[in-house]
């Protein structure tokens, strides 16, 4: 069983400001908000979302294949990804365009400001879903406008279940555009604040919106998650982290748990937990794709957090 993981495969340039922002912006200026932020510590590392999912679920031993636009700047990325089995099959270059840019500074409460230069995710309308064989289950990631719009619709018209997951790419869509994602998806998996877009552009309540899906899935951070699935809310508690040192690429992480689980048929109340393990692991490390472990190891943390073996 393979998963098909639509969505950006970029470069993250990742600072950390030792303070808070809000300390520094006034709420009551915000309309001429202009600030600058020290930022001491620099790293440059491989993430965008489809590139991250696909790690995290290769950790676990899933088949995840990342199908993204990439630009003449991705011989690095590519010997990364050679490195770590990361199938790139599907991966596209384009001429004259850097692979997508994300410039994120994260504070001392893990509040994140992101600036990002798509480059060549704006092409991604130009990779189809029926040039993969043999994919059972895909995701619809932030990518470039229209190919979130044309992956979902070949979903759809192919027969194969796929988890929309808007992410930063939300402002991209109006309500209508969100109800469409939606009603094309058996699964919508998004974080608290993106919830609450979500609520707003579409007039409906979490549990509307769940009734329109098979589930949907809402990540609370430190307080762990919500699963809201077959008339109920089922509530994942979060995993422990040994120390949290870098919040970038959790969603991803978690994300990758999720499609372990649907792609061997666990249920939610177990899928959601490999979930939370996942996000806790990748949190106390630096970057998106720094983490490892062998199963054995998942498996011994899993059954400390969780209390049983899975």
């Amino acid at each position: 069983m393979s998963a098909l993981i639509c969505g950006s495969v970029a470069y993250d340039t990742i600072m950390v400001f030792p303070d808070q922002f809000s300390r520094h912006i006034l709420p009551e200026r915000i309309h001429i908000l202009n600030v600058s932020f020290l930022v001491p510590k620099l790293r440059r590392e491989f993430g965008g979302c489809a590139g991250n999912i696909a790690y995290n679920l290769t950790l676990l031993g899933g088949d995840g294949i990342p199908m993204a636009t990439v630009g003449t700047d991705f011989a690095p990325y590519a010997q990364w990804m050679e490195t770590h089995s990361i199938d790139m099959s599907r991966l596209k270059p384009i001429k004259n365009s850097y692979t997508a840019q994300a410039y994120i500074t994260t504070d001392m409460d893990d509040n994140q400001i992101t600036a990002f230069h798509p480059g060549a995710m704006s092409f991604s309308h130009e990779n189809r879903i029926t040039d993969t064989r043999g994919v059972t289950i895909g995701v619809i990631a932030p990518d470039g406008r229209d190919g979130m719009i044309e992956h979902a619709r070949q979903f759809a018209d192919a027969g194969i279940p796929f988890m929309f997951d808007p992410g930063q790419g939300l402002p991209m869509f109006n309500g209508d555009d969100l109800l469409d994602f939606i009603d094309k998806a058996s699964w919508v998996a998004v974080n608290d604040y993106e919830a609450q877009v979500l609520e707003q552009r579409t007039g409906l309540s979490a549990h509307e919106l769940a009734e329109r899906v098979d589930a949907l899935i809402v990540t609370l951070g430190a307080r762990g998650s919500q699963i809201y699935a077959e008339g109920h809310r089922i509530d994942i508690p979060a995993a422990t982290p040994i120390a949290q040192v870098d919040p970038t690429g959790c969603g991803d992480a978690y994300r990758a748990g999720l499609l372990y689980g649907l792609m061997n048929k666990m249920d939610w109340e177990t899928s959601g937990r490999i979930a939370s393990m996942m996000g806790a692991i990748k949190i106390e490390n630096p970057g998106t794709q720094n983490h490892r472990f062998t199963r054995a190891e998942f498996d011994d943390r899993f059954e400390e957090n969780f209390g049983h073996r899975l």
